[in-house]
């Protein structure tokens, strides 16, 4: 094909094969660019309340209050059927028989639902309530676990449902660092057992845990299972030991 040049040339360059199949693809990239994109819902202080919510409700018994505590946290979930769907906690509340403290309840429960429709990391709020402490002292759950104050435990609560709904991770133990808290469990037990000279059913009433009677509290897992081991503090539970 002949083309007329009518202009002066001030510069060439030579259109390779592959520059070619560039042009020709260009038209569908701009095309790509101009269509709509997905539009991904995040959570923030203007998204409306849904008719609906998913929840869950946790028991608090505690021994600082006459009656239980029930805490429900709402779930708002963000793109829903897509594969950015997201579950995101979206408001509070605490019921109780117990009148006493209704107004810290009600100002502590808006609070958090405000953070949480605020968006962003708001697992943060766990941390901040779990280190309050009460200044009549703490007391231990089931299961030896200590709380500080009823605040922690809501912190502890709030948690576990950022847990189930998948904004905390929890680490995984390995199985290594499981076997050897199981053989140094094992050891302590039988060490303390020669020493007293009692059954090993004798240590499990002793201890709603499980744990040995003599363990004292971790500082890392909150749990009454530190134990004195080979001149060590080791924890029977979370495997945290002071010597490293």
């Amino acid at each position: 094909m002949t083309i007329k040049i009518e202009k002066k040339i001030k510069g060439y360059e030579v259109v390779k094969p592959e520059d070619k199949a560039a042009l020709a693809a260009q038209p569908a990239v701009e095309q790509a660019k101009e269509s709509p994109m997905a539009e991904v819902i995040q959570m923030h202080e203007s998204l409306e309340r849904p008719e609906a919510l998913i929840g869950s409700t946790f028991k608090i018994k505690s021994p600082l209050f006459e009656h239980a505590l029930y805490v429900t946290i709402n779930d708002i979930v963000l793109n829903a059927g897509t594969q950015y769907e997201q579950r995101r906690p979206f408001e509070i509340f605490i019921n109780s028989k117990n009148m006493d403290h209704f107004q810290w309840i009600v100002a502590l429960t808006r609070i958090l639902s405000a953070v949480f429709r605020k968006g962003g990391d708001v697992t943060f709020i766990v941390e901040e309530l779990k280190a309050v402490f009460d200044p009549r002292g703490g007391y231990f759950k089931a299961g030896g676990v200590y709380m500080p104050s009823i605040v922690a435990e809501i912190g502890a609560v709030i948690e576990q449902h950022m847990k189930n709904i998948g904004l905390i991770h929890d680490p995984e133990m390995s199985d290594a660092q499981r076997a050897l808290i199981a053989e140094k469990r094992a050891a302590y037990e039988k060490g303390a057992q020669k020493k007293t000279d009692i059954s090993p059913t004798d240590a499990d009433t002793n201890d709603s845990a499980g744990f040995p009677p003599g363990a004292t509290l971790c500082a890392k897992c909150n749990t009454k299972a530190l134990v004195l081991m080979d001149g060590c503090q080791t924890c029977l539970n979370c495997g945290y030991s002071k010597c490293g």
